[in-house]
């Protein structure tokens, strides 16, 4: 549909909120004090320019487009400058606030007004032209280079990025912080990690610090769609939906490594190591390896290897030539980072490594705080089950374990615990936790979690020993810790689906289970996941670690780093002030008394907390 020149409604209502955009620039000077004024310039100046910029064009859809784009800016503006007013400690400007609301609502009228608009659904399995640089993607959504379910979706997910944003100071404080300084600057980025809310606030945190990001999520289940679809539409490329299939799922991370120019990225953002698999295997494929050419050992194994055999007749030399620009990748969890020291140990490591999971703001946050408040939201979206009463067994104690048993605790669940390493066993029983072995408890347990990171921790054969609706579920990365490939291949077995990611077996011997998220992360299948102020803490050092590999790319070697404790402090240091904590000084005296630092760190490298 031709938009008619002489349409002056239309010109005027966006000549009004150009106008408002540029008189909030007069407020530039006061928040230079608080460290934010870059972003808040940045996000103001682009609400006009898009305005401007789709009032020029042709057609209606694409003026639209801009207004997505202009109305994103003004949610982005908003926030910094709710962040400004946080960090600063003082009040609201009432008069901003209410310029800001006039100005929402003048976004929202002019897109009311043009109703003949439908947003153009993505079709999946569709390349298209990237968008390269942070420019080019914040003007112009012409380029849809992305795969989501539904891009209508949008307006939602921005809104819940911004609630997210609300609770991640930590990661907005770094992001206010290096964001001038702009130290990723054209470094080509791609994340393998679950897009969700929190995750898209660290995407936007490095496109804010100048890559130029592409983006996956690492888990079929775990995207939560209206946040994939926010981040699309600011020309983010993601690759994402809630429901993949195994193909699906690898062809995404295929396109999350692929750059414009068939090129790799410089820095990954990796979750469980599959962005970082799929560069080593596609290496030794290329190196003359067979390991592709043998018959898969479960059904994704086969499909990763039909991808790779896939790239080497398409692709040539693809995986030889992302691995001479790879420079680094950083890991957030246990499995991914058992992944990269068994490669360092073998050799085999092609680039510098940080291991994120274990910086002490992660491991004794997010796995143990997190599934302390995730675990049972997962069990009860999917089931709406009493736990109160019931006997939980949770396999392993470490620190996913103690959140997750201690989350089952809360309800009133009579929790017992499984373990291998004798330190944890006698940590849960200090705890006042049974522990037993899973063959004790089989008939006895109404509920079953695993949380090792390791393999076959439940087996087909436990699942017929286990009582009648007994509830089986996952909180580790991967689905291989209970036997759902050989469940689903029993001739005796039948499968039914309750609802998404829930489903009911019968067995062979008459009883039933439940299976939830497939065997997947149950907090993320059947939830949301952990909340955004403990994500904060694993984004930020997500972030800081970005910024080492690229700061020391042509000093670190092919090994496994860790953030030095002053930044796992530093961390700490940016949530306290959101939740009301005041931190004790050192006096010099007693700081040489222990002989640390006023300002820290105060514990050692190899201290335990």
């Amino acid at each position: 549909m031709k938009r008619k020149h002489h349409d002056l409604e239309v010109w005027r209502e966006s000549m009004d909120v150009v106008t408002d955009c540029y008189r909030l620039s007069a407020d530039f000077p006061s928040a230079e004090r608080y460290g934010l004024s870059s972003q808040i310039r940045r996000a103001t100046v682009s609400i006009p320019a898009n305005i401007a910029e789709g009032a020029a064009r042709q057609t209606t859809k694409e003026f639209i487009q801009f207004l997505y784009i202009a109305r994103a800016s003004l949610v982005e503006l908003e926030t910094h400058i709710e962040i400004t007013r946080r960090l600063s400690f003082c009040g609201a400007d009432t008069d901003l606030n209410e310029r800001l609301d006039r100005l929402f609502a003048k976004l929202n009228q002019l897109h009311k007004n043009q109703t003949s608009f439908k947003p153009q659904e993505p079709v999946k399995g569709t390349r298209m032209n990237s968008v390269t640089s942070p420019v080019s993607r914040l003007s112009s959504l012409v380029a849809n280079d992305y795969k989501v379910r539904d891009i209508k979706l949008a307006d939602l997910g921005r809104q819940r990025i911004r609630m997210a944003e609300e609770e991640m100071p930590g990661l907005m404080s770094i992001r206010a912080q290096y964001a001038p300084q702009q130290p990723l600057k054209g470094v080509r980025l791609s994340g393998s990690l679950h897009m969700t809310k929190e995750t898209a606030v660290l995407i936007e945190t490095l496109v804010a610090l100048g890559a130029n990001v592409r983006w996956a999520s690492c888990n079929i289940f775990s995207t939560q769609d209206d946040c994939a679809s926010a981040i699309a539409v600011t020309g983010i490329p993601v690759f994402a939906w809630k429901g993949e299939s195994l193909e699906e799922y690898w062809d995404c991370t295929l396109e999350m490594l692929t750059h414009e120019g068939m090129k790799g990225p410089e820095l990954i953002v990796d979750d469980g190591g599959d962005a970082t698999l799929l560069i080593h295997k596609g290496v030794d494929m290329e190196n003359g390896d067979k390991w592709v050419d043998a018959p898969g050992a479960n059904h994704e194994e086969q499909v990763i290897k039909d991808l790779l055999k896939r790239t080497r007749s398409e692709r040539p030399g693809f995986w030889k030539t992302v691995a001479k620009d790879w420079r680094g990748v950083s890991e957030e969890t246990t499995t991914g980072v058992h992944r990269l020291y068994q490669m360092m140990e073998a050799g085999k490591l092609l680039v510098p490594a940080i291991n994120v999971n274990d910086s002490v703001t992660k491991s004794k946050f997010d796995n143990l705080y997190g599934c302390r408040e995730s675990l049972a939201d997962g069990i009860k979206r999917a089931t709406d089950l009493m736990i109160a009463g019931k006997v939980a067994v949770v396999c392993g104690y470490g620190d996913v374990g103690k959140g997750s048993s201690h989350s089952l605790r809360g309800f009133g669940a009579r929790v017992i615990i499984t373990e291998i390493d004798p330190i944890n066993a006698l940590q849960a029983a200090m705890e006042g936790f049974e522990v037993k072995t899973i063959e004790e408890v089989l008939g006895e347990a109404d509920i079953f979690v695993t949380t090792t990171g390791n393999k076959d921790i439940i087996t087909y054969e436990h699942m017929q020993g286990m009582k009648n609706n007994a509830l089986v579920c996952n909180i580790g990365h991967f689905d291989n810790e209970i036997q759902i490939d050989q469940l689903n291949e029993a001739e005796d077995v039948v499968k039914e689906e309750v609802k998404p990611q829930v489903h009911r077996y019968k067995l062979g011997n008459g009883r039933h289970i439940y299976v939830l998220a497939e065997g997947r992360l149950v907090n993320l299948g059947c939830a949301h996941g952990h909340p955004a102020f403990v994500m904060s803490n694993s984004f930020s050092n997500q972030t800081l670690a970005q910024i080492d590999l690229w700061k020391n790319k042509d000093t670190y070697e092919k090994t496994v780093y860790r953030l030095p404790k002053k930044l796992d402090e530093e961390v700490a240091r940016l949530h306290l002030a959101q939740i009301g904590v005041k931190l004790t000084t050192l006096t010099q005296a007693q700081a040489d008394y222990l002989g640390v630092p006023v300002e820290g760190p105060y514990k050692p490298e190899h201290y335990r907390y």
